[in-house]
């Protein structure tokens, strides 16, 4: 019985609330190992594989340095409440997430908005079953027909497109309201792919698009039916597979460059509460810079660090040594002007 049970904790993987990497580019290294990371940690790990800097340095093995001058075009996080784990059939790599507390990735958001705010680039935090939204630059333009309420999901349910015609539901039902809850976050996320598709300019700009999605469809499924319950089980298998196909569609809009992580957690240590905003919002309240910000900064501004600084390195060793020339100088042998002087004086 002992020998069982190691095999099959050997066999499964990683157990518990775990963080899984569904996608990511080449240049974009994570090492697979049994690496736990902390929940409070996860803004720095996605603002690091975005190329952005952070207040203190991340002391995990799991994501290793990649190319100066490479970042990927977009990153994309979706939290899925209620379940520990999922079987994701292809993953790049999956580690065991400790301490799991609330977090936002407004910090990151903040930065992307402040660095490339000329080129607009789309940032969308949503939460479909709290109504939550939140989004800055092209997204209010690219994302203003997506359904937000539960009110509008559902309308949105039976009408053509929509997720039902194709899922295999099995169990679930279309009038429970813990169904009808689930299946609505599996439509907001075909809903998105299918708006990216329809404006795939975005992937091509020189800006990076920040993503994050909250998904507690499985925790109502697990509150009404129970963890052992088919729905629960129907439902785990749905949203494993619409995930895996979500990573793949996103990953391929932007060209292969673009990070999809998954995060698995059974239930949040503290309520998280958070200021949300109508997608429907003018994109002018931005207009009189509310952030205050003092500059900006473009794309390029990773190249022209670098040439300034090695041009000012190279200029610095040539006055050294132009100095050190002209002090070690001999005048009468290494001057021409002395040494035209001296015959002068010879020939008087």
């Amino acid at each position: 019985l002992i020998l069982f049970v190691f095999l099959f904790c050997f066999s499964s993987g990683v157990h518990g609330d775990s963080v899984t990497v569904l996608q990511a580019p080449e240049f974009v290294s994570f090492q697979k190992g049994e690496w736990p990371i902390s929940g409070e940690k996860i803004p720095d790990l996605v603002a690091l594989t975005m190329g952005f800097s952070v207040q203190e340095d991340l002391s995990w093995p799991g994501l290793q340095a990649g190319p100066l001058f490479q970042r990927p075009r977009a990153n994309v996080l979706v939290v899925v409440r209620g379940v520990d784990s999922l079987a994701l059939p292809q993953s790049v790599a999956s580690y065991q997430l400790e301490n799991p507390v609330p977090f936002t990735l407004d910090s990151v958001a903040e930065t992307v908005h402040s660095l490339f705010a000329e080129d607009t680039p789309v940032v969308l935090q949503l939460a479909p079953s709290e109504e939550r939204l939140y989004m800055l630059g092209k997204a209010n333009a690219v994302f203003e027909d997506l359904p937000v309420t539960l009110q509008q999901i559902r309308a949105r349910l039976s009408q053509d497109g929509s997720v039902l015609a194709s899922l295999p539901l099995n169990s679930l039902s279309r009038n429970a309201e813990a169904d009808l809850l689930f299946l609505s976050e599996v439509q907001v996320l075909h809903d998105i792919t299918a708006l990216l598709q329809r404006h795939r300019h975005l992937a091509k700009d020189h800006s990076p698009d920040l993503y994050s999605l909250e998904l507690s469809g499985l925790e109502e499924l697990s509150r009404r039916y129970g963890q052992d319950s088919p729905q629960y089980r129907d439902a785990t298998a749905i949203l494993a597979s619409v995930l895996q196909k979500f990573g793949e569609d996103v990953y391929g809009l932007y060209g292969n460059s673009a990070v999809v992580e998954v995060v698995t957690v059974k239930s949040f240590e503290t309520p998280l509460t958070r200021k949300s905003r109508s997608i429907l919002q003018s994109s002018q309240s931005n207009a009189d810079n509310p952030y205050n910000l003092a500059y900006k900064y473009n794309f390029n501004y990773s190249v022209i660090f670098n040439i300034v600084l090695w041009l000012m390195i190279a200029l610095a060793l040539a006055v050294i040594a132009i100095a050190y020339n002209l002090w070690n100088m001999d005048p009468g042998y290494d001057s021409i002007i002395y040494r035209m002087t001296n015959q002068k004086i010879r020939m008087d």
